[in-house]
């Protein structure tokens, strides 16, 4: 199956189990690859036959951004479920990771993998 992906989308989010986290907010870092069959788009070259990376974005965005979340799991699991969904992939593998969380690392996160059923 081909893939379209998405590295890097920063969404600036209310996000953490500690009080100090809902103060402000955290810059999380998203890669997504979505399972999608590329070849309508490769031969016709028109945008209604793709997966459109940009509505997808923003839609990502808006969700996380729409209320507070204690987990970074928890924004994988509705990200996942609403690419599923709204834009009808096959499937969905999503990166949520935190860079602030531990001081110590660079970052952390998660990575899970979702179907369609």
């Amino acid at each position: 199956m081909d893939k379209v992906f998405v590295k890097g989308l920063r969404v600036d989010a209310y996000i953490g189990v500690y009080d100090w986290e809902h103060e402000q907010t955290q810059p999380l870092f998203l890669d997504l690859t979505m399972a999608w069959d590329q070849t309508a788009a490769g031969g016709s070259d028109a945008l209604s036959d793709a997966l459109d990376y940009d509505t997808l974005s923003k839609a990502v965005v808006a969700l996380i951004q729409a209320r507070p979340r204690q987990l970074i799991e928890t924004v994988a699991a509705e990200v996942a479920q609403l690419i599923l969904t709204d834009f009808n992939v096959a499937s969905v593998t999503v990166r949520v990771e935190k860079p602030q969380a531990v001081a110590a690392a660079n970052t952390v996160g998660v990575e899970i993998t979702r179907s369609r059923a």
